[in-house]
């Protein structure tokens, strides 16, 4: 990995962040240096610094915001990921693509999907996120990771669903999976889980002890994923670290 040439997009996001700790001598461009919805900066990008592997993160990820701007949304998860694809193909057509997408592109009905399961999104954000997936493996060596994860901080909200679930983990327990599966040469789709199924209740209870209780009958707004635990079948379960 050392003489490898990395590209993190998004490093500025929870994951991208913890990402840069363990690759420090990846490259990190922000917005302004690098627009992924930007085919001709993209493509002068890959050309001048010949990456080997992407680590893509970068995306529209609100739900909110996703259904009110659906053309953004488009051009920045689906565009912006062809974009770097042909990016990395023209310049590296051996070069690895990792594609950091999420549990919501399941329905949430029945929870515990692995990576064999049908894919169902409910809302926008989750069918650009598996649009991307499609274009993904439309390369031959690429890596989607499909996981669920918040940042180690106090929670954003007020309130957190008690009846949302998910094998959630934090920023820097997916980071830590990453490099164990880059490091393992997999390709393919993996599952990068928690060893235990929970609410975003007990998960935001964490790093916020007194947050309050919500239902889904508190909310109002596009369609949520309900239940978005994983499981895996191609790879080994993490403990969320609790500290």
């Amino acid at each position: 990995m050392n003489n490898l040439k990395i590209l993190i997009t998004g490093s500025s996001g929870a994951l991208g962040s913890e990402l840069k700790k363990k690759f420090p001598d990846a490259i990190t461009p922000n917005h302004k240096e690098l627009d992924i919805t930007n085919k001709e900066q993209v493509t002068n990008f890959f050309n001048r610094e010949k990456i080997d592997i992407v680590i893509h993160t970068a995306a529209i990820t609100s739900i909110r915001k996703c259904e009110e701007e659906r053309e953004l949304t488009w051009k920045t998860n689906v565009d912006g990921t062809i974009n770097l694809i042909d990016g990395l193909m023209k310049t590296n057509p051996n070069g690895k693509f990792v594609y950091v997408s999420t549990a919501c592109v399941f329905d949430g009905n029945t929870g515990m999907y692995d990576e064999s399961s049908i894919p169902y999104p409910e809302n926008f954000y989750a069918l650009s996120k598996l649009l991307g997936e499609q274009e993904v493996k439309k390369i031959p060596n690429y890596l989607i990771i499909r996981t669920n994860f918040a940042a180690r901080k106090k929670w954003p909200y007020p309130k957190a669903f008690s009846d949302r679930f998910g094998t959630y983990l934090f920023a820097d327990d997916v980071a830590t999976g990453i490099v164990d599966v880059i490091n393992s040469n997999k390709r393919g789709i993996i599952h990068i889980v928690g060893d235990e199924k929970i609410s975003m209740l007990e998960l935001a209870r964490i790093t916020t002890p007194d947050i309050q209780p919500m239902t889904i009958k508190d909310y109002s707004g596009p369609k949520l994923t309900m239940d978005m635990s994983l499981d895996s079948k191609k790879w080994k379960k993490y403990k969320i670290s609790k500290n």
